[in-house]
């Protein structure tokens, strides 16, 4: 008996060691997983509406109905309209949008793209919070150790949700020239509500053209980060063409980067207004009479605004 109690511990205790190296190795294979596939810190605040639905069909890594080779190709955008004039920088084509880069501010001057009603209905890709530096950019992009404790957001120009019809699309968006420095609760407030709104837009309309920046020629708010000084724009635009009615129409938005309450419309401008205050030449190469229908008027009837949204940021997310 004494023997058989022997045998049994030893056993047991070799059963034990064995459950515990199993334990130990799932733990670091569990480890390795999250830091391959984590893409390093994940510190950005993004707005609860880029939270995809739940998807059990696999997401592509092309715009719907397009190849990849068409869109390496062609940009899959209007290379046609994008602005003219400002500052120069390198102009860089990521495979869903286009950029401008400005060296001395470590951000983009603009960035352009298609928005579509069939690109928004798509499954939606998840949203990797994988920011890091643009590898196409010559002189190299700010990184978001520029952004760490800094007091702004990681405000994005083409928005993630935007871009969340393939992976690799969505992937793009966090390059870090598509970033810019936004004071928190106007990244979560009235441009997450602008961006929401585009969104509708696009679904409506079915085809929208957007180019979206930083103001980068009036009085900034400063610069973050010792290592690339990246310049915290006093204020963002955006202007937006409607491409599928049967005469395209336009508006533009110059928002400053600060938390408000007050209503989307009332920092509606004509694209001629947006030209004169970023010193861009937006759609130029329309015919002359049609962009200069486009170009001095804009009527905001035309572009509805969902109100139940304007509620919700003045009530809450401004003060988040």
């Amino acid at each position: 008996m004494a023997k058989f109690r022997q045998n049994h511990q030893q056993n047991s205790g070799t059963g034990m060691g064995k459950q515990v190296s199993i334990f130990a190795a799932l733990i670091a294979g569990i480890f390795l997983l999250f830091k391959t596939f984590s893409g390093g810190e994940t510190t950005d605040t993004h707005h609860p509406s880029d939270n995809p639905p739940k998807q059990h069909e696999p997401i592509p890594d092309t715009a719907p109905g397009h190849t990849t080779e068409e869109f390496e190709e062609t940009g899959g955008y209007l290379k046609e309209y994008f602005p003219k004039g400002g500052v120069d920088g390198q102009l860089v084509h990521h495979q869903f949008f286009s950029l401008s880069y400005n060296e001395e501010h470590e951000q983009a001057n603009w960035v352009a793209y298609e928005l579509t009603r069939e690109r928004l209905n798509a499954k939606w890709a998840k949203r990797p919070n994988n920011f890091r530096p643009d590898p196409k950019v010559k002189t190299k992009t700010a990184t978001h150790y520029d952004y760490k404790r800094s007091g702004h957001d990681r405000g994005h120009l083409v928005p993630a949700a935007d871009m969340s019809f393939s992976k690799g699309a969505i992937n793009e968006t966090f390059y870090m020239s598509n970033i810019s420095p936004q004071v928190g609760n106007f990244n979560k407030g009235i441009w997450r509500e602008l961006e929401e709104q585009t969104r509708d837009w696009a679904k409506k309309f079915k085809h929208l053209y957007i180019v979206t920046g930083p103001v980068l020629n009036i009085e900034n708010l400063g610069t973050i980060g010792d290592r690339n000084e990246v310049t915290i724009p006093g204020a963002f635009f955006k202007v937006i063409l409607d491409l599928s009615e049967p005469e395209i129409k336009g508006i533009g938005y110059v928002m400053p980067n600060e938390v408000t309450d007050a209503p989307i419309h009332q920092f509606a401008k004509t694209i001629d207004e947006v030209e004169s205050i970023t010193g861009l030449d937006f759609f130029s190469s329309l015919e002359d009479e049609m962009e200069y229908k486009l170009e001095k008027k804009v009527n905001t009837d035309a572009w509805f605004i969902d109100k139940k949204r304007y509620a919700a940021r003045v009530k809450s997310w401004n003060k988040q």
